[in-house]
């Protein structure tokens, strides 16, 4: 599904998730005690810090503490596993990213079933792809970078946060589209690549807005292209992929809320709808903007859906280009 008319259906069925009611006994009776967010990577990337903003605002319209809980590893296996393993009571969720419907392709005997073991609560956010090349690479624009990767066939290397990773992927993407052939270096975390990226060890690298911003902003790196239907407006100056001549070239991480499946589809409801409304206000709506991500804000029942086109989306793009976990 093309994104735009990704945004505009995800927003249609979130707009109705904020105006369905509660039942009085589930808003009674839950929750009385903290509740645990669970975020399968390390403190201070894209989902650690859209999982503690969430789970900011959670806090203050629930009334109780909502902590997050970092339990990271295996590309977020060791956290979504310890999600699917816990008491279904509507005390626990976890924040995923694209990598959890990859995983599903990636890793044919996962420790849990994403169909049985988890419910989608609510995709939180959007959060398009920017490509960053380093400061003495031969090319300065989307166009210019696909000429000299045909031209020049395993000449440029590109990083990603991990096999199977949504950066890994969108170059997959990019390189199945335009037919060129690049060579991958997959590291542990999107911070030991952008530090190649910048000591020009590797050539291309694809991450999400929020940790391009400023070494774009400072010279560091040079941001070449937005795989998205439409510029981000926090970096107004970075043409799409689209405008550049690739008309089906689109990538994105994002981030959203599961729980064990059997927890109450009240209290799912109810964190569902809360997540609706707290990503449309003014201040959080600014946050994710300045990040480079789009609130959305959805339905359990349109997360799910999405969650099944990421997953037949990544689930081609990994069988073509044979992705491995290792």
């Amino acid at each position: 599904m093309p994104m735009l008319r990704r945004r505009q259906f995800v927003h249609s069925l979130g707009a109705a998730a904020t105006a369905l009611a509660v039942p009085a006994w589930a808003q009674s009776a839950w929750p009385s005690r903290p509740i645990r967010l669970i975020v399968p990577y390390p403190p201070g990337g894209f989902t650690d810090v859209t999982a503690r903003l969430v789970a900011q605002g959670l806090q203050a319209r629930l009334g109780q503490p909502v902590m997050v809980d970092n339990k990271p590893g295996a590309n977020s296996i060791i956290g979504v596993d310890l999600l699917a393993k816990s008491p279904a009571d509507g005390y626990t969720f976890a924040m995923v990213i694209a990598a959890y419907a990859a995983n599903t392709t990636l890793y044919p005997k996962l420790p849990y079933d994403p169909r049985k073991d988890l419910t989608g609560v609510s995709l939180v956010g959007l959060s398009p792809l920017v490509a960053a090349v380093s400061n003495d690479a031969p090319y300065k624009t989307a166009a210019e970078l696909v000429a000299y990767a045909k031209a020049n066939p395993g000449k440029i290397s590109f990083g990603s946060s991990g096999n199977g990773s949504a950066a890994h992927l969108t170059t997959e993407l990019l390189k199945a589209q335009t037919g060129t052939y690049m060579v991958h270096i997959p590291y542990r975390g999107a911070a030991a690549a952008l530090t190649d990226l910048i000591g020009g060890q590797i050539q291309l690298f694809f991450d999400a807005a929020s940790g391009l911003i400023q070494p774009g902003r400072s010279g560091r790196v040079r941001l070449i292209g937005v795989a998205s239907d439409q510029r981000l407006p926090t970096l107004p100056d970075v043409p799409t992929f689209i405008e550049q001549g690739l008309p089906k070239f689109t990538g994105s991480t994002w981030a959203g809320v599961l729980a064990p499946a059997g927890t109450p589809r009240d209290i799912v409801q109810r964190v569902s709808t809360e997540i609706a409304s707290l990503v449309k206000t003014d201040e959080l709506r600014q946050r994710f903007e300045g990040m480079g991500t789009i609130p959305v804000g959805s339905t359990p029942e349109a997360f799910e859906r999405f969650i099944a086109e990421e997953t037949a989306k990544w689930g081609e793009v990994i069988r073509r280009a044979k992705v491995t976990p290792d």
